[in-house]
């Protein structure tokens, strides 16, 4: 079966965010909960996930927001002991800029290794903790899809998109990944996005 973690950003999201929504409309999927959503260490997000992933995996699909996303990248990055389907990245924000918050730490720099699983990177053209410009580039080094979705600010509560049905049938796409075997006989992954 397959199931989707939602990975919240900093400050946990709140029961207005397209994340909470989520989770409460569908029993499969289930929040990881962090001990700080203030000043996290990201190792400690990254181990939180690895458990996560030890009861959930391997057919999870990850739900990021945020710093959420950051936490991907880490933990793909070469802290990952177990598979996952695939990845939605939503409003990326960049540990590496002055807007940032200050008190987490282990986030900069951001990984920019390709992930080992199909992942989709939504951003905004107006969101205050990434440019559009970090955001594609977050997506080109990952190996993600790519999608600007106008201006929603952070993609967050403030955004006012309810149960924001267009990202729950991007999550929703993830779970259509199926393997196969690419030129060098090596098993790969692809994502078949829906042309609904």
């Amino acid at each position: 079966m397959t199931y989707t973690l939602i990975l919240p950003g900093l400050h946990n999201s709140d029961p207005e965010h397209w994340q909470s929504r989520w989770e409460t409309r569908d029993e499969n999927m289930h929040r990881v909960i962090q001990d700080d959503w203030v000043t996290p260490r990201c190792a400690d997000w990254v181990a939180k996930l690895d458990q996560a992933l030890a009861i959930r995996g391997p057919d999870a699909v990850l739900v990021a927001h945020s710093a959420g996303c950051a936490l991907v990248a880490h933990w793909a990055a070469g802290c990952s002991r177990h598979r996952v389907r695939g990845a939605l990245l939503v409003a990326p924000s960049d540990p590496e800029a002055p807007t940032f918050p200050s008190g987490p730490t282990g986030f900069a720099p951001m990984p920019l290794q390709p992930f080992p699983f199909p992942s989709i990177v939504v951003a905004s053209s107006d969101d205050p903790f990434v440019t559009v410009s970090r955001a594609q580039l977050f997506a080109e080094a990952w190996g993600s899809e790519f999608l600007l979705i106008g201006t929603a600010g952070h993609i967050n509560s403030d955004s006012a998109l309810g149960d924001w049905p267009q990202g729950f049938a991007l999550s929703r796409s993830l779970y259509q990944v199926r393997d196969r075997t690419n030129e060098t006989g090596r098993p790969t992954r692809r994502l078949v996005l829906s042309q609904n």
